[in-house]
């Protein structure tokens, strides 16, 4: 019982000293750190073929920030990781194939290009619980490849709506979350 207690404790203050803020421009060079050490926990887990040509790149989390909607997670003051959280409508969201979205008449957000240090624990749940906080309807896709992705979407409840397709043609399977 007595360290069951202990974890309890390291847990409270690890999520107590967690903080998620918009990220500013003299945040990019730490969120390209972040992005670039996800991508090698994404090879490391057999997907290849996401986040590939330099991808995400400046110019995305540029645009993530003018939309409002570039986050960052700090651990005791430093930035362990990062997720773009952009109100509805995404384009790429406008038809969906082999299924349907579980809601498609209420407004929405969308979490995108979501990545952590291999080191930081619990950061979907954070951020997650951080974006229900502000709107209860979201959306969110993977690749196919992106296993760990899916796992974190089932066991956080997202449904499984069918696929979308990217501007450039490329597929993702797309869940959706209703509170």
């Amino acid at each position: 019982m007595a360290v069951k207690g202990i974890v309890t404790a390291i847990v409270f203050l690890v999520f107590a000293m967690r903080k998620i803020r918009h990220a500013t421009a003299h945040d990019l060079g730490r969120i390209m750190e972040v992005l670039g050490a996800a991508k090698q926990v994404m090879r490391r887990a057999g997907n290849a073929n996401q986040w590939i040509n330099g991808y995400p790149d400046e110019a995305a989390i540029l645009s993530d920030m003018e939309q409002g909607g570039a986050m960052v997670v700090e651990d005791d003051g430093v930035v362990v990781a990062y997720f773009a959280f952009l109100p509805s409508p995404e384009p790429t969201y406008a038809a969906i194939y082999d299924g349907s979205w579980l809601d498609d008449t209420l407004p929405y957000h969308v979490v995108h290009r979501m990545g952590a240090l291999p080191e930081a624990r619990g950061i979907f749940a954070s951020a997650i619980d951080y974006c229900f906080a502000v709107d209860p309807n979201i959306r969110v896709d993977t690749h196919r490849d992106n296993k760990i992705m899916q796992h974190l979407f089932e066991k956080h409840g997202f449904t499984y709506c069918g696929i979308i397709y990217l501007a450039n043609g490329d597929q993702r399977l797309a869940y959706q979350k209703l509170k």
